[in-house]
């Protein structure tokens, strides 16, 4: 039996690094802000380098380094991108017994444009992660004392409550980081599958979205997410840190401090943390600080996987503070 498998996206992580290029400030922009480059122009780029990243991969490696059994579940194309995902994910002790590979479209891309001193900018393809559906999953075969769902993107996310039935239906707890095509299920059915999760972990802007609350009423917003939810719901803040509730506290940590290098992968790092060390000592408290450093980890170094903490490494722990709900 696995302690953990994980669902979710497999993809091949292009970072460019930039310098000729303009920010511009635009209010037709959701954040305000775009990334200008010359039409018809040469842009020269000062770095480039490639990763294997995709949520559904890079929690299973944090789940392996810290020495548990994972398994991966997942689509990648029949190309070179997917066979090296397929390696590297053996290399690092992740079973792939359970990845499918799909002749009819490549392995999910993306191309992250970064530069010192600005924001990432993500262009990202949906290729063969989602062509997985649940008649081309081994369901007998996944015998697992978790399930963690990363984000199920696009139509991937198709696939979310069957596998939170099937975990019910067989005694496995459910960690569940919804993406943006979830966040947008009817809410009888987001009802159905939260009320079978033991774990769930959204941002600030995916627990507003959620709850139609600002993410500044957190006492309000996890009142409604505990009515949802009978688990533990974590909402996490940025560089604000993040709250854990388990129905009945809140628990408060801070970040740790860190030489920023890449964001990639943050999210996946702190949620797959959080549960190694809810498995490992069933106390939200250690959850939160497994979590907090393995994310300021991830952070320091570039790509989504590299950097993550190995088990029984030494790290500094937040400071967690606990109030009543």
């Amino acid at each position: 039996m696995y302690d953990v498998v994980t669902f979710g996206s497999a993809t091949w992580d292009f970072f460019l690094d930039l310098e000729d290029f303009r920010v511009i400030e635009n209010e037709d922009f959701v954040t305000g802000e775009g990334l200008c480059f010359n039409l018809g122009s040469k842009v020269e780029i000062e770095d480039i380098s490639f990763f294997s990243g995709g949520g559904g991969t890079n929690v299973a490696a944090t789940f392996s380094n810290q020495g548990l059994e994972v398994a991966y579940c997942g689509g990648v194309g029949k190309d070179f991108a997917g066979k090296e995902i397929v390696e590297i994910l053996e290399e690092r002790g992740i079973v792939t017994d359970y990845v499918q590979q799909f002749e009819e479209k490549v392995t999910n891309r993306s191309v992250i444009l970064t530069s010192e001193g600005q924001e990432r900018t993500i262009l990202a393809y949906r290729g063969a992660s989602e062509l997985l559906t649940e008649d081309n999953i081994p369901w007998e075969a996944l015998e697992a004392k978790w399930f963690y769902l990363a984000p199920l993107s696009g139509k991937l996310g198709r696939i979310t409550e069957q596998i939170v039935d099937y975990a019910a239906q067989n005694n496995v707890k459910v960690a569940f980081n919804p993406g943006s095509s979830q966040l947008e299920f009817e809410q009888g059915k987001m009802n159905r599958i939260l009320e079978k999760v033991e774990v769930l972990i959204l941002n600030q802007e995916e627990a507003a979205q959620l709850t139609g609350l600002s993410y500044e009423k957190e006492q309000a917003i996890f009142k409604k997410i505990d009515r949802l939810c009978p688990g533990v719901a974590i909402m996490t803040k940025g560089a604000r840190g993040v709250v854990v509730s388990d129905g009945s506290h809140l628990y408060h940590g801070d970040p740790l401090p860190a030489d920023i290098v890449d964001k990639t992968g943050a999210g996946d790092s702190f949620g797959s943390g959080f549960v190694t060390g809810l498995i490992e000592t069933q106390e939200i408290g250690y959850g939160i600080q497994l979590g907090v450093a393995n994310a300021t980890a991830c952070l320091e170094e570039k790509g989504a996987k590299n950097g993550l903490l190995e088990s029984e490494q030494q790290f500094r722990k937040t400071k967690v503070e606990r109030e009543s709900l």
